[in-house]
């Protein structure tokens, strides 16, 4: 046997077919992109070469570079967000697997609700636990009679996505009081994933909740990806408890010894960088996607993040996907991030001309 255990509990990804006949249709209508559409602003992009012309190319400080760090830390406390110290990590998706790898033991779970970004599977079992799902269908919302009853005595931890994909969901104060009233009675760490959290639609940038505002053992995710379009850069953080944090900047000693130098430069920049017009024309490109559908299928507003979640006739959603793609559109079928397989995931990352296109076929397609 060539392979590890831990490989054969990847099942094939069902969206490995759907990219493969996407390659078949000759200038697909693409709606089915995780990143945002725009370039990364030329502030921050000549920064970056700034910097590698200086010769910053080397190897820097496994938990970033400490101007960073620092600056950083000052963003998220201007947030009332709670954390004493933070790690520069390879992107959310690094940042995430060193929290696990430094606070969950094999067979302990990670509670997350449905729908979910596919990645938190994976890296929970890579690491011996179990992922625990609880339901947040049809409205998407976090509902404590379904979070308790996900715990068990073998919880560590509960992880939270908001704004979320695949749903665009942004969770309410009320919701995330609860889910830290929960955490804080049963002893668990919290897992705030806030990737998107500058995309937000229906309200003002500062007031959206955060669970690190309101639990002192969040582990609060966020990076300069998606706000920035910094995905290739792979630059994010993680701020939380010492403790916990300066654990993480020690394994990442032997993961990833350090992130990118001149991307941690540019960071300095990007912090600074306002994308207000940016997120503007974001919600222009929401509410074109949401009104051009709204009265042909059963869905939900998104409030942030780049996606709309809606149910799609007949409960397959890869025959749905597959038929788009017979008709030029390419999207995303929504059981690759939930049990259930009534969903799609569109991206409203695209121009107007294709959001415009795309919603001409999927009204067809009812």
């Amino acid at each position: 046997m060539l392979l590890s255990d831990r490989v054969m509990q990847v099942r094939p990804s069902g969206v490995r077919k759907i990219f493969d006949l996407a390659q078949k249709v000759k200038n697909p209508i693409n709606l089915s992109i995780g990143e945002p559409d725009f370039d990364i602003p030329d502030e921050i992009k000549n920064e970056g070469i700034a910097w590698i012309q200086k010769g910053f190319n080397k190897y820097t400080p496994s938990g970033g570079i400490p101007e960073l760090r620092e600056k950083v830390l000052t963003h998220l406390r201007k947030k009332g967000i709670i954390c004493e110290d933070v790690i520069i990590t390879a992107g959310v998706t690094g940042g995430l697997l060193l929290a696990l790898m430094t606070t969950l033991n094999p067979g302990e779970e990670v509670v997350i609700p449905d729908p979910y970004f596919v990645l938190y599977e994976y890296q929970v079992l890579f690491l011996g636990g179990r992922p625990v799902f609880f339901d947040t269908y049809p409205d998407f919302t976090l509902r404590e009679e379904e979070l308790r009853r996900a715990i068990t005595d073998r919880t560590r931890i509960i992880l939270i996505n908001s704004p979320n994909n695949p749903t665009g969901m942004v969770n309410s104060r009320q919701e995330l009081e609860m889910v830290a009233r929960v955490a804080r009675e049963k002893d668990l760490l919290v897992f705030s994933d806030d990737i998107y959290d500058r995309f937000i639609y229906d309200e003002g940038t500062g007031d959206k909740p955060y669970l690190g505002q309101l639990y002192d053992k969040t582990v609060t995710f966020g990076g300069f990806s998606k706000t920035w379009g910094m995905t290739g850069w792979r630059l994010g953080y993680v701020a939380g408890p010492r403790e916990i944090i300066q654990c993480m900047i020690t394994m990442q000693q032997y993961a990833f010894s350090s992130v990118t130098s001149f991307a941690q430069k540019a960071a300095l920049t990007a912090l600074d960088y306002s994308m207000d017009q940016t997120i503007d024309q974001y919600r222009k490109k929401r509410d074109l996607i949401y009104n051009g559908i709204k009265d042909k299928y059963n869905v939900v507003k998104p409030r942030g993040a780049f996606f709309i979640f809606p149910e799609v006739p007949g409960g397959d959603s890869m025959a749905f996907v597959e038929r788009a793609l017979e008709n030029n559109l390419f999207i995303i079928p929504g059981s690759i991030f939930s049990s259930r397989d009534s969903h799609v995931r569109i991206s409203f990352a695209a121009t107007e001309e294709n959001l415009l296109k795309g919603i001409d076929v999927l009204r067809k397609m009812v």
